[in-house]
């Protein structure tokens, strides 16, 4: 089975992000066992989604890990001009949700498997596929948890998030937070007698705004676009009538922060902020929905200079999306982004990948498992 036919079966499984990804994982565990990997099944928390850890080769020894996800963002965009759940072949272009964010990927390291089972491996290749990335990186930091047991120290991680096939040494942190301000609610035509959360939310935006100002002339990173930390509002929701006071006002943020930095510590003035609010009555609820860790692999890390010889071309210091790649590298693993396609086709209508890209990918997943023969 060819990548294609295999990017076929994947884009089939509708694994949107926050729900069961039990069909994708059994369909992959039976691949990866009908060519000899080793295989293990890891439940999340949520009950009704895993993540998958494989090896070929000797597990006892140090290899590489090809990381990956397996859910995919919604396909709600009403442009879509085929089901995207359906793979479409049009020239060398594939169409399908998640063909390029990252189920190509996954595709060709499953399709390279042919060619590896047939090397003397000295050493192992390991294959890690989470869940729920998408909602910001939240099934594989399980699994990491738990890679002392599932394989020797790795010498290092691949994930494979489009990049055009070039290898990008590093990206910012983020941390998302849920912000409840609860009032009292009343006739607006007494609002003496009422809190209105939707006001009092205003002193937790006045922070974000005093953060979001000072940060350009914070710690400063070359690398990215922009150079610096970042804060934003995604949404804001409160209220139910003009004529009556709000008592409930969400707010959503989300700091992105450089290398060096921390986001969640970012976040912590906006959260005293809406703390400081009940001391006027409110109540304050504050959630981290989501968070991982920058990365900054050096240039001439021994990961770097591999991914150089494996592709032709010098590494990227880094990208403004991120990955789980931070989350491996805070455990201990040196990682780097490379895999097929580019970002800017993700999280759209009519999402696709070249046939060109995931040859690729599969001959340099191919050429990795050469570096590991005896």
């Amino acid at each position: 089975m060819n990548a294609k036919d295999i990017l076929g079966h994947l884009v089939a499984f509708p694994s949107i992000v926050g729900t069961s990804n039990g069909d994708i994982v059994a369909w992959v565990k039976n691949f990866l066992e009908s060519h000899g990997a080793q295989v293990t099944i890891l439940p999340g928390p949520e009950g009704d989604r895993a993540n998958l850890f494989a090896t070929i080769g000797p597990k006892d020894k140090p290899g590489y890990i090809l990381s990956g996800h397996m859910d995919v963002v919604p396909a709600s965009e009403r442009s879509w001009t085929s089901d995207p759940f359906r793979l479409r072949s049009e020239g060398d272009r594939l169409f399908g949700r998640g063909a390029c964010d990252m189920k190509g990927f996954l595709a060709t390291a499953l399709a390279g498997l042919p060619a590896i089972t047939k090397m003397p491996l000295s050493r192992p290749i390991h294959f890690a596929f989470s869940y729920d990335e998408e909602a910001g990186c939240r099934g594989v930091p399980h699994m990491l948890r738990q890679i002392e047991n599932l394989c020797a120290p790795p010498l290092g991680a691949i994930i494979g998030e489009p990049s055009s096939m070039l290898a990008i040494r590093g990206h910012k942190g983020k941390a998302a937070a849920r912000i409840e301000i609860h009032g009292t609610t009343g006739h607006s035509s007494r609002p003496d007698k009422g809190l209105n959360a939707i006001h009092a939310m205003t002193a937790v935006m006045t922070a974000v705004q005093n953060i979001v100002e000072a940060l350009p002339n914070s710690a400063l990173d070359q690398n990215f676009e922009p150079p610096y930390s970042t804060l934003q509002i995604g949404t804001i929701t409160g209220g139910r009538s003009v004529n009556i006071i709000p008592d409930l006002c969400i707010l959503e943020l989300e700091a992105r922060a450089v290398p060096g930095v921390s986001p969640t510590v970012l976040l912590e003035p906006v959260k005293a902020s809406a703390e400081a609010l009940e001391k006027d009555g409110f109540r304050a609820t504050w959630e981290i929905s989501s968070t991982y860790p920058a990365l900054s692999l050096d240039a001439d890390a021994p990961l770097a200079r591999l991914m150089e010889g494996l592709t032709g071309a010098s590494t990227l210091a880094a990208v403004s999306y991120g990955t789980e790649a931070g989350l491996y590298q805070a455990a201990g693993i040196d990682a780097i982004i490379c895999g097929p396609g580019d970002i800017s086709r993700a999280h759209r209508a009519d999402e696709f990948i070249r046939t060109d890209e995931l040859a690729a990918c599969e001959q340099m997943i191919v050429r990795l498992a050469e570096t590991l023969q005896n």
